[in-house]
């Protein structure tokens, strides 16, 4: 069983997903985390998230048991990641980890939950439920605003609110894998819905799938 869980950043896609692996008993797989820690790799290694032989070996490098959760989750990091998620070899690269993942959970669950922005469309088109997550930019800029400054980091929420726009731009005109939702996608708006709203919808989605 394979639940596809996409939208763009703070749609609030992720703690949808990680609810839903638990809820189901499923393996769990943040897709964005890895490109977060291709794009951090490189910078941390003093190099261009453009520079597509440093990206291309951050990638080759990537250690899921080594990824600095905190690291990965700045804004800085985000930025990088939308930029090397668009070179065609870091996707390939990525993208057969993902469905490696997808056809072989680990710790032999009997199904997997993947969260990301084309996970119906191209990792897994196959997957028995797509749900495509999505919020206005205002609410998602103040999601991810909320979640930086609990963080300790500060910065203005108009600052996010460009931020997110400009990452929505740009992963909706990549020419690799751009982010939309697939033709059988469920979409469920969570502009105004709380996390357990969320949830709940998610859920009878996917148990009607199911059933």
């Amino acid at each position: 069983m394979v639940i596809a869980i996409d939208g763009p950043a703070a749609s609030g896609k992720g703690t949808l997903a990680r609810k839903l692996a638990r809820h189901y008993g499923y393996a769990y797989l943040d897709t964005g985390s890895l490109y977060r820690a291709v794009g951090q790799a490189v910078l941390a290694a003093g190099a261009d998230p453009d520079d597509d032989e440093a990206a291309l070996a951050a990638a080759r490098a990537l250690d899921m048991a080594h990824i600095d959760e905190k690291a990965i989750r700045t804004r800085e990091a985000g930025e990088a990641a939308s930029i090397v998620a668009v070179k065609p070899a870091i996707r390939a690269a990525i993208l057969d980890f993902q469905r490696n993942f997808a056809a072989r959970p680990p710790g032999g669950e009997s199904g997997a939950v993947l969260d990301g922005r084309d996970i119906g469309t191209v990792v897994c088109p196959d997957a028995q439920v797509k749900i495509f997550v999505t919020a206005s930019p205002e609410i998602r800029a103040h999601r991810r605003w909320l979640e930086l400054n609990n963080s300790g980091v500060e910065v203005s929420e108009a600052q996010i609110l460009e931020d997110v726009r400009e990452r929505d731009r740009r992963d909706a005109e990549r020419a690799a894998s751009p982010m939309k939702p697939a033709a059988d996608a469920y979409l469920l708006d969570t502009s105004d819905l709380s996390i357990e709203a969320a949830f709940g919808a998610a859920v009878a989605i996917i148990d009607k799938a199911m059933g």
